[in-house]
Formats: structure tokens, C-alpha cells, sequence
């Protein structure tokens, strides 16, 4: 397996520059702001979105959204919705896990991926193949990585378990664990996925950071292929054949402080808009008469998503203000009236849109915007 290289005077500096992102963000996210929440739902929907679209699962953050509070969108297949259900099962799970003690070992990992895959019993959720494996690359049918043997299998876990969260850079030590991860390819399938999940419970266990806001699956979603390129060129092919000299990982040490800083970057300017937009929201609140808790639905419209009932009420319960079904279906109603939200479908199928004076807003805050990657390394 492969360890970390030293980090060279570039790559410190990069890391010095995400530990300071890290610090402010901390300050953002630790401010007690109503609006956090919301922000917070969004950014694990983004993280969820972009870790499984980089295997082909493809649903849009607001449906992710709805599936976490156990709804089924009608434009996603059952399939789908069963895989980014045990996908959010497993990351809450994570969640749960970075709050107290925990010790990373076999168990654990197949827990994990028996969460992540069990809609399907064909992709032996919770058991370690038997025999080879091998990474496909779709566009060619070439044999892009071969991972470990399968009879090595149960002794190379219980050595990555031991070693996956080691003393050190936490950041460091997660991108390591998720290389590694990869290369071995221990399942059947879910391999990937269960790479960034290792990856975030490892950051999450050292750091005082909320978990949800130091991921970078939004990042490795949008460079998919730049990331599987990567891997390729890292991993060599074949896990039994590859050199582990680890200035041969320094490519992956770098593709993986890239994408935290960026990824610290767009949340540090969506956090920056996502105050100013809350204000608005608060504004266009206040002439209605309507009761101050409406505005947890414009906190979560703002970022373009719609709101349903069930999402209303799980909102009002994350910020301690619960209501009945009843209570929430006339808040939303009254928000609709009021035209700030607009109503679609009847009944239990009913769900509210931002209206345009919403998106306006939202828009003038800057929400909404695509961030634009950079290259901390680029030769200029």
C-alpha cells in the first residue's frame, strides 16, 4: 500500500491555505445563524449527488434532498432512489460516528457497505469478493485497474484498517486511505463510493470541523474524469504489479489538496452569499404578517430547492420549532398566496417552487453561480 510523501514547499503551502479556509468556515458554520441548517441539507445533497453520479447513479441535488427525508420523487427510478437511500444511510452513519470513540476495522467497513449496496443482493453487500476484479473503462471495454487477490483479501483489510488513521495531517492521512481503498478494490462493487465514505469518516474523526462541510465529493463530481485518471496513473493498472514508492502517490496528494481547496473555496463564498440572501429572505418575510418560522422555507428555496411539507417540517424540527402536518401545509400555502413560493401538484403530491421574486433575490446575493476550479499548482 501506499503512504503519504513528504509534502514539498508548494504542497505545504496549499495545505496552509486550506487549514486557514478551514479555520474561517468553522467560525461560519459554529455562528448559531438560522439559515445554517438549510445550508447544511444542501451541502450533504451536493456531497451525495456528486459521489454517486461519479458511478453512473444520476439523480439532481433536490431530489437527493427529498430522499433523505424519506420521499420518492416520481422522476427517479427505484433503483436509483434504493442506492442514494443506503448511500445517505451510511454517510448519517459517518455523521453519527465522528461524534464520539470509534475504531476503524473489518467490521466496520462491511457494515458500511452492506448500507451502501444492500438494494442490491447481486453486489454481495457486507462480504469481501471471491476472485479478481477489475475497473472497466466504459469507453474503450479496456482493463483500466485489476485490483487485489481475492485470497489476499481478509489480511489486506485488517492492514488497511491499521493503518487508514494513522497519527499526522488528518487530511492527509483520508486522501491515503482513499487511494488505497481503491487500489485494493476489497467488494464486488460499491468500491468507490466506499472510498469517499472511509475518506470523510476519516476527516470527520480528527477534525473540529462539521463533517458535512469538509467533503469533496461536489468537487470529484464535476472532475470525474480528471479523478479517474489519477487513480489510473497512481495505481499502475494492477494492484499486484504497481510500485508503491510513494513519490508515485505525490500526483494523488496533489489532486486531492486541489480539490479540498477549492471545494473550501466554494463553500466559503456560497456560506459568504447564503448570509446575504437570508437577510432578503428575512425582508420579504415581514410585511406578510405571516409567523417568523415561514422563513425556513425561503432559507431552503433560496438554494433552488423546492419544499414539501415533509421537508418544511424536518427543517422547523432541525432549528427546535416542530409543527403538526397541519400547522406546516398552511404556512406553505400562505407563503404560496403571498407569492413567494408557487404551488405544483394536489394533495400529498403538492410541492412549492421559489418564485422568481425569490430567485431574484437568491440571484443578487450570489447564490446559484457555477464556481470556476483553480490549479494551485498550475505552472504560470
Amino acid at each position: 500500500m501506499f503512504v503519504a510523501p513528504a509534502l514539498d514547499e508548494k504542497e505545504l503551502a496549499v495545505r496552509a491555505q486550506i487549514e486557514d479556509l478551514a479555520l474561517q468556515l468553522r467560525m461560519h458554520v459554529r455562528s448559531g445563524n438560522r439559515w445554517t441548517g438549510a445550508l447544511r441539507r444542501s451541502t450533504l445533497a451536493r456531497n451525495v449527488q456528486g459521489s454517486n453520479s461519479i458511478e453512473g447513479i444520476l439523480a439532481s441535488v433536490d431530489e437527493v434532498g427529498a430522499i433523505a427525508v424519506g420521499e420518492i420523487p416520481a422522476t427517479v427510478d427505484q433503483e436509483t432512489e434504493k442506492a442514494l437511500a443506503g448511500y445517505q444511510l451510511a454517510m448519517t452513519y459517518v455523521l453519527q460516528l465522528a461524534k464520539g470513540d470509534f475504531e476503524l476495522d473489518s467490521s466496520l467497513i462491511r457494515s458500511l457497505h452492506f448500507m451502501t449496496t444492500s438494494y442490491d443482493m447481486t453486489k454481495w453487500p457486507g462480504r469481501y469478493r471471491v476472485g479478481p476484479v477489475y475497473v472497466i473503462q466504459e469507453a474503450t471495454g479496456d482493463i483500466a485497474h485489476e485490483g487485489a487477490p481475492g485470497e489476499r483479501l481478509t489480511e489486506l483489510m485488517k492492514s488497511f484498517a491499521a493503518a487508514a488513521l494513522p497519527g499526522g495531517d488528518p487530511l492527509i492521512a483520508a486522501a491515503m486511505a482513499h487511494l488505497n481503498f481503491v487500489l485494493i478494490h476489497p467488494f464486488k462493487d460499491g468500491n468507490g463510493r466506499m472510498a469517499r465514505i472511509i475518506q470523510s469518516l476519516a476527516l470527520a474523526r480528527e477534525s473540529e470541523m462539521a463533517p458535512v462541510f469538509m467533503g469533496i465529493e461536489e468537487y470529484l463530481g464535476r472532475r470525474t474524469q480528471a479523478y479517474y485518471d489519477v487513480l489510473a496513473k497512481v495505481g499502475q493498472g494492477d494492484y499486484s504489479k504497481a510500485d508503491y514508492d510513494s513519490e508515485l502517490a505525490r500526483l494523488w496528494v496533489r489532486f486531492m489538496l486541489t480539490a479540498h481547496l477549492n471545494q473550501a473555496l466554494e463553500i466559503k463564498q456560497r456560506i459568504m452569499s447564503a448570509g446575504k440572501a437570508a437577510q432578503a429572505m428575512e425582508t420579504l418575510i415581514e410585511p406578510t404578517g405571516l409567523p417568523e418560522r415561514v422563513v425556513q422555507a425561503l432559507y431552503s428555496a433560496m438554494f433552488g430547492n423546492t419544499v414539501t411539507r415533509a421537508r418544511y417540517m424536518d427543517a422547523l424540527d432541525e432549528a427546535g420549532e416542530p409543527v403538526s402536518e397541519q400547522t406546516a401545509s398552511r404556512d406553505l400555502g400562505a407563503l404560496g398566496k403571498e407569492g413567494l413560493l408557487i404551488a405544483h401538484g394536489d394533495k400529498r403530491g403538492r410541492y412549492y417552487a421559489p418564485s422568481e421574486i425569490v430567485k431574484a433575490a437568491s440571484r443578487e446575493a450570489g447564490l446559484g453561480y457555477k464556481w470556476r476550479d483553480i490549479d494551485p499548482f498550475e505552472v504560470k
